[in-house]
């Protein structure tokens, strides 16, 4: 039997708004992943944080205030420095189309936009461990 794949789910900053952000982890729980929510108002450390105390696979950051220029380069910057390149981050929500490109090129895996189904966020996850596995 393989390894289940390991999510934390977070939801960074002051955004208070967090049902999309379960709807994602019920989804991905229910296809066969394992998923830690890490609840609101988390901060960049507290989210790296307990990726590394989980052996977390995948970093799942859901953010409807706009921070995500703020918060993403931070947390890649923590994963770097506890040596967690091999963790992926997906960033969903309310991510501006302009923003996207700059956010892959600091490293995310994925940015899922509103109305990304929940089998395509599934898939690509799946795929990018997959990938990063190799």
């Amino acid at each position: 039997m393989s390894k289940r794949i390991r999510v934390i789910i977070a939801k960074p900053g002051l955004d208070g708004h967090d049902r999309g952000a379960k709807v994602i982890a019920r989804a991905l729980r229910d296809s066969g992943m394992e998923v830690i929510y890490t609840g609101l108002r988390q901060t960049p450390e507290q989210i790296v944080e307990a990726a590394l105390q989980e052996d977390a696979d995948v970093i799942g950051l859901s953010i409807l205030s706009g921070a995500h220029n703020a918060v993403v380069p931070r947390v890649i910057q923590l994963l770097k420095h506890h040596s967690m390149d091999n963790v992926l981050l997906v960033v969903g929500g309310i991510i501006p189309d302009s923003d996207v490109k700059s956010l892959r090129d600091l490293g995310v895996t994925e940015v899922f936009q509103p109305g990304t189904s929940i089998q395509n966020i599934i898939e690509s996850i799946h795929a990018g461990v997959s990938k990063q596995s190799r």
